[in-house]
């Protein structure tokens, strides 16, 4: 199709098709509708198609096919990378499916893919339960489920994969089909960690859990103490049980409100904590880690569950400049937490930070090639975010960002999770899923193999060269 007459099609032909909202470039919602969360990621599709439904879904997909036109699926835009838009393409908007079904009996969560983790966690608290998830409530629940999901409950009850029971999913060729154990079983263990490389999920299934009042928050130490706090979190969390989590970090004080003013904009590293056992016992439990070293703040009690789950939220709000690197760890070593102190103590901007997530407890159970998601004998996942409001800072915090992660890639496992890359080239890709590549590979092969779904971490299929973007 030529180039100027494709916005007549569009305008003409699609928006009969849809239910929903069709935003084209001219629109005055254009620009708004268009942004990411990763406002550094600028991207300008021809048509963005707010979808109403499934049949606005297929409808799209459809259309997308027959017209030979580059497509990119979107759930909440999170993703660092900005692959939930394109250039000169279609962007499948899916925030306005925001369904929400419990079944507080089956302690089950039907979710739609337009849904953020905070309503979803809004539905689910009123009964007591919870879904595995991320750290930022603002999150979408299609990127975060179909790349893995780590979060606070990792430990206690496994990544969000390990929790997801069925999907409906719109394929390639515009078909609606449900994924599970005895339906297309390769598919559903091809999403549990494979990313949109097959389809549009466009609902899920969740298996709930009971969580509702935990003793979570961060505590902080003085920048000067940062080898003794990393050597501690080692240690203790080998030995920890799967109801305690908790995340480090090396970061800078928000000149902010609740932070006293005598902190603000100061070097720290702290420990973010939640724990699921009982309340009553979190004094005790908390005792070695409040001693070991005098914390300077400390924010740890009691705290409703979804609330813990949007504590970052006003920090980092929509549109920030964002770099990612990342890697997976099998060990924190003392030559890793040199590296770290070195580059974490001279963070460029004042929301740069690094996180190392642990992954171990249940999640490390499960055998790795159960689902897509490959490194389940790592203990930890680290990320290294370069952050700033302005792109002004953003050159020098993502040199920051590289040097830091070419010091720490030395001592990684080798892959990284694929929700913190960005577009990284294809041997990362293959790297981060590991021995599952190969068989990622067959699905997709099977599925799209004309890698329709090609605005991802790409997973190309096999005989037919990918197209490029």
């Amino acid at each position: 199709m030529e180039n100027d007459t494709i916005n007549e099609v569009i305008a003409e032909k699609l928006k009969s098709q849809i239910k929903g909202v069709v935003v084209m470039q001219m629109d005055s919602t254009y620009h708004e509708d268009r942004k990411l969360y990763n406002g550094m990621i600028q991207k300008y599709p021809k048509a963005i198609v707010k979808c109403a439904n499934v049949a606005d879904v297929i409808n799209t997909v459809n259309f997308c096919r027959e017209n030979g036109l580059v497509t990119a699926i979107r759930s909440g835009g999170h993703n660092g990378a900005g692959l939930g838009s394109c250039n000169d393409g279609i962007v499948i908007d899916l925030s306005l499916m925001k369904g929400i079904r419990i079944d507080p009996d089956k302690k089950t969560a039907w979710v739609e893919a337009g849904c953020l983790l905070g309503e979803v966690d809004s539905a689910t608290s009123v009964f007591g339960l919870a879904v595995p998830s991320g750290i930022f409530s603002t999150t979408g629940v299609g990127g975060l489920t179909l790349g893995g999901g780590l979060g606070y409950l990792t430990r206690k009850y496994g990544l969000t994969i390990d929790n997801l029971l069925e999907a409906d999913m719109v394929l390639a060729d515009g078909s609606n089909i449900t994924v599970n154990e005895h339906e297309h079983p390769d598919l559903f263990w091809a999403i549990r960690g494979g990313g949109g490389n097959f389809g549009v999920v466009t609902s899920f299934l969740f298996q709930l859990h009971p969580v509702s009042e935990v003793y979570a928050g961060p505590i902080f130490w003085e920048a000067n103490k940062a080898k003794q706090v990393m050597q501690f979190f080692r240690d203790y969390m080998k030995t920890a049980p799967n109801d305690m989590y908790g995340f480090f970090t090396l970061m800078i004080i928000p000149a902010s409100e609740p932070f006293p003013k005598e902190l603000w904009n100061k070097n720290v590293c702290a420990i973010v904590w939640n724990y699921t056992g009982e309340i009553e016992k979190a004094n005790e439990i908390f005792k070695p880690i409040r001693e070991f070293v005098t914390p300077v703040l400390d924010f740890a009690g009691p705290i409703v569950y979804k609330n813990l789950q949007s504590m970052f939220d006003a920090v980092y709000p929509h549109g920030f400049h964002w770099y990612w690197k990342a890697d997976y760890l099998n060990e924190i070593s003392d030559e890793a937490i040199e590296e770290n102190i070195r580059y974490g103590t001279a963070i460029p901007t004042s929301l740069s930070q690094t996180h190392i997530y642990p992954i171990d407890g249940l999640a490390a159970s499960i055998p790795k090639d159960a689902t897509a998601w490959n490194y389940r004998n790592a203990k930890y996942a680290q990320v290294i975010v370069a952050v700033d409001p302005s792109q002004d800072k953003m050159g020098k915090a993502i040199e920051w960002c590289k040097s830091f992660w070419e010091a720490i890639h030395p001592h990684s496992a080798g892959g990284a999770y694929s929700n913190f890359m960005m577009e990284e080239g294809q041997e990362r890709v293959k790297a981060s899923y590991g021995n599952n590549y190969n068989r990622l590979v067959e699905v997709k092969s099977k599925y799209d193999p004309d890698n329709f779904f090609r605005v991802n971490q790409n997973i190309e299929p096999a005989r037919k060269e990918a197209l490029s973007l």
